[in-house]
């Protein structure tokens, strides 16, 4: 068995009515799963003796702007043992926008999450230590929202002199 229906099947298996999508798209796996499963999930992924996803590469969010669910949260995860890198997406499904943070899991998750709270709003519930990385603590906008004015926030700083 190949290693993309290895995970699918063994993730249906356990999963089955929280997953709601799978996509292979350009060789790339991709899992989608409900919000309140994503603990779940990863735990269940790094811990299974058959797949052992024990690296989280990356955390990062997409601004859909006018979908219903507004913000998609992507997971990267590897497996060293399979030599294969998986991504999960979450739906934020309502005005809260936050998910659970999987630092428990994967401690390299800390900073990935931060710096996604930092650029889209995106709250991570239980995260050790969620505050700004790049931008002022009490910069009420967010960088990479598509609504973040192209020129920058009217007033926050000044234009250069011209030169005399």
């Amino acid at each position: 068995m190949d290693v993309k229906a290895l995970i699918v099947e063994k993730v249906k298996e356990k999963f089955g009515s929280s997953l709601e999508e799978v996509s292979d798209f350009r060789d790339d796996l991709c899992l989608t799963i409900k919000r309140d499963q994503i603990v779940p999930l990863g735990n269940f992924l790094k811990n299974d003796p058959d797949l052992q996803f024990s690296m989280c590469k990356d955390v990062t969010a997409i601004d859909w702007a006018t979908r219903k669910n507004r913000f998609t949260v992507v997971y990267h995860i590897h497996s060293f043992k399979l030599n294969f890198t998986l991504r999960i997406k979450a739906n934020i499904t309502d005005e809260s926008n936050s998910i659970e943070s999987v630092t428990s899991l994967w401690k390299s998750a800390d900073w990935y999450e931060r710096e996604t709270y930092d650029m889209y709003g995106i709250k991570f519930v239980n995260h050790p230590d969620l505050r700004r990385m790049y931008m002022p603590e009490g910069f009420e906008h967010y960088p990479l929202r598509k609504d973040f004015p192209l020129l920058g926030i009217p007033g926050s700083l000044p234009f250069p002199k011209k030169a005399e």
